[in-house]
């Protein structure tokens, strides 16, 4: 099948955060659309604290309590870039329960969409066992996927369904859901 062809000046300024569990492609997704965007961009990684990178680091799971104040920084940037880039913005974190994804969009007036990466559990296992260089080891994907709570109708999410195709094309897939967001929007 074709690529979709995609217009980006189509694209409406929005807030995006592109989620799922350890592996599943976020920052690299993230960047190929602030490539092609020219938003900012802030990997949600970078905003833990070196308690969470010291406890995931030794194969400890985050409890809520380590996740709350991340997340709030996390909800911080969005609401910043929301001020003062036209609405516009895309974040890398996991989200993995409904209550983290409601701090996140709590009080956000812009467009916003989850970018949701599924990707089956035998690949991301796969990508995790070559990762390099990341605190977060293989050993906690199977504690991500038991927390990862299924994205709720109320909540606005574009589902990429990854296996193994190009990186370019998921990334277009996930411009041509934009478009398509931003052209319904329009209507």
């Amino acid at each position: 099948m074709p690529d979709p062809i995609v217009d980006i000046s189509t694209i409406k300024p929005c807030l995006l955060v592109v989620m799922g569990v350890s592996g599943c492609g976020k920052s690299k997704l993230a960047k190929g659309l602030r490539e092609k965007l020219s938003w900012p961009f802030q990997e949600g990684d970078d905003l833990h604290s070196e308690h969470n990178i010291e406890k995931m680091s030794r194969g400890v799971p985050l409890t809520d309590e380590d996740r709350i104040p991340w997340l709030e920084k996390c909800h911080d940037w969005l609401v910043k870039s929301e001020q003062n880039h036209h609405g516009s913005g895309i974040l890398t974190c996991s989200a993995l329960k409904k209550r983290y994804r409601d701090i996140l969009r709590k009080n956000i007036q812009n467009p916003f969409y989850f970018i949701y990466i599924h990707v089956p559990e035998d690949i991301l296992l796969k990508r995790l066992l070559k990762r390099k260089g990341h605190f977060m080891p293989a050993s906690l994907l199977s504690s991500q996927i038991e927390t990862l709570e299924p994205l709720q109708p109320n909540e606005p999410f574009i589902e990429i369904k990854v296996e193994e195709e190009p990186f370019e094309e998921v990334l277009q897939k996930t411009l041509y859901q934009l478009q398509q967001r931003s052209l319904k929007a329009g209507s």
